[in-house]
């Protein structure tokens, strides 16, 4: 079972955005189990429907895709590597992608792509159809 989702993050409330900012997330497709945590096996089998879509107010939209490979403190993570649009050296890293839920509500970090780690809120999940 694939169990592929659609899950969109928004930038969460910070100093400069005390309200939070819903012109500045992702949209994401990846496989979750049945915890809301990305499934890597599942992950193997549908790499290529597992996209991204950054998206914010500045007009500067990339896309891509979500990538786990190996490197960082926990010995692997998980990335938004823009390969379709954009510089395919570029790419943005999940904090703790690994052992996080995406469920509605929860709050996940995301290094971007000048080196600030910026929180986001899990504003939706919603399972694709196979």
């Amino acid at each position: 079972m694939q169990n592929l989702h659609l899950i969109r993050l928004e930038l969460a409330r910070d100093p400069e955005h005390p309200d939070g900012d819903r012109r500045h997330g992702y949209e994401f497709v990846a496989p979750l189990d049945a915890m809301g945590r990305l499934d890597l096996e599942a992950w193997k089998e549908t790499r290529s429907r597992c996209t991204v879509h950054r998206f914010n107010s500045s007009d500067d939209d990339m896309r891509g895709h979500l990538v786990h490979r190996a490197g960082g403190a926990g010995g692997s993570q998980w990335i938004f590597h823009y390969d379709v649009e954009g510089d395919p050296e570029e790419t943005e890293v999940g904090f703790h992608f690994e052992s996080h839920s995406f469920n509605q509500g929860d709050y996940v970090s995301v290094r971007d792509l000048e080196e600030e780690m910026l929180t986001f809120l899990v504003v939706s999940v919603r399972p694709l159809d196979s």
